[in-house]
């Protein structure tokens, strides 16, 4: 399936707007205390964003979103900078939250909480993982010990959170719960909740290897939170196939965006490696260098076209559930790569923040964990192999 003619115009707008206006303000000094970008910046490039017609460019006028196939190559091209995601509202955990919003919200939820996201008036934060010292949920989110219970029309929720990406700043939020009581629903819920609330407060932005994420990733501590039923998001105890809708456009989110960063590490560290010169010759005309170059261009290939494979399966309207699993780690382990070879071509100034190659490196390292470690994926498709075969036998 080839990419359409609507995706390929926005791409090119896109991409010519994170090159040449993005770009410039990655030296930009406006950071957090762990290096991420101030709402400030981001509200300054999102303006330019909104001038140059490219804010939220996968959700169209009418508010349909483009195809899973055609977002994969919008989002490619806003990661070519790790502050584009950022400015044209792609990033997580936004962009995710947003496509949750309009499969799963009703008008009303849509109108409160999706209206500012998608206008890029509003950042958001996802309330899933919690502290792994306290034995809450993590990869597995059966372990989930957030409880809610109804009293009145009100739910009342409480629980800690981990890694919480962005609720630091965050104007709306998506409260994951278990309710044990089955006669309230039971299993796993979820609510939309405004942001901020002093029944949610945070407790702790640790600093991370990634700095990417305005707001960090906070622990925050959930106290007695009374949120109106009617805020909650669908139906009770439907909070994991939520997820799951949520789960796998997110995680090829994350490929598509990230691989753009890989590429234009890969263009940063190409050109280097042209115009270094080492031992009478350009670096490109060592082997050692050459080859590390050709084997950024076939990972980069791979990984383009197992993201365009997983997108035309969640295009058909399955969960995609498996393919997402193979993509998330067949994708992040050749960005890895990718970026590791990029920082070891440029030597002693690929560690440096001289150019965005030692912060893609950090950001892709991080990617391997997020959205599921590759071990967990894998853990997964054995499980499917036993499934298959143990049908397989009758």
């Amino acid at each position: 399936m080839g990419v359409s003619e609507r995706a390929r115009e926005i791409g090119e707008r896109v991409e010519a707007f994170v090159r040449d206006v993005v770009a410039p303000y990655e030296s930009d000094a406006r950071r957090d205390h762990h290096g991420a970008p101030t709402d400030e910046l981001v509200a300054e490039l999102k303006e330019k964003a909104r001038a140059a017609d490219v804010l939220t460019p996968h959700i169209l006028a009418d508010g349909d979103h483009l195809t899973q196939v055609e977002t994969a190559w919008v989002l490619q091209k806003t990661g070519l900078s790790p502050l584009g995601p950022l400015a044209c509202n792609t990033g997580a955990p936004d962009e995710g939250n947003m496509y949750l919003l309009g499969k799963v919200g009703s008008p009303d939820l849509k109108e409160r909480f999706l209206k500012p996201l998608v206008e890029g008036r509003a950042r958001s934060a996802f309330f899933m993982t919690e502290p792994a010292d306290e034995g809450g949920a993590g990869s597995d989110p059966s372990m989930m010990k957030t409880s809610c219970r109804m009293d009145g029309n009100h739910w009342v929720i409480n629980g800690r959170k981990a890694f919480i990406t962005g609720a630091d700043g965050a104007k709306v939020g998506i409260v994951m719960a278990k309710a044990e009581d089955v006669a309230q629903g039971g299993g796993a819920c979820m609510f939309l909740v405004d942001l901020p609330d002093p029944a949610i407060r945070i407790d702790h932005v640790p600093n991370t290897i990634d700095s990417s994420m305005p707001g960090g990733h906070a622990t925050v501590t959930i106290d007695n939170l009374r949120v109106p039923a009617d805020q909650m998001l669908g139906e009770a105890g439907e909070g994991f196939k939520y997820a799951q809708v949520r789960l796998s456009p997110a995680r090829l989110s994350h490929c598509m965006r990230w691989h753009g960063a890989c590429q234009r590490a890969h263009e940063i560290a190409s050109d280097y490696a042209n115009r270094r010169m080492a031992f009478g010759k350009p670096l490109i005309e060592h082997e050692g260098v050459g080859f590390m170059l050709a084997e950024n261009l076939i990972d980069l290939k791979q990984a383009e076209l197992m993201i365009r494979w997983c997108a035309e399966v969640l295009d058909t309207g399955s969960l995609g559930t498996t393919e997402s699993s193979m993509a998330k780690v067949a994708v992040s382990e050749a960005l890895m790569r990718i970026a590791d070879r990029c920082v070891q071509v440029m030597g002693g100034t690929g560690v440096t923040d001289k150019t965005i190659v030692e912060q893609v490196f950090r950001e892709v390292r991080a990617f391997r964990i997020y959205d599921g470690p590759t071990e967990v994926h894998k853990w997964s498709l054995a499980k499917k192999i036993k499934r298959d075969w143990k049908a397989a036998q009758g």
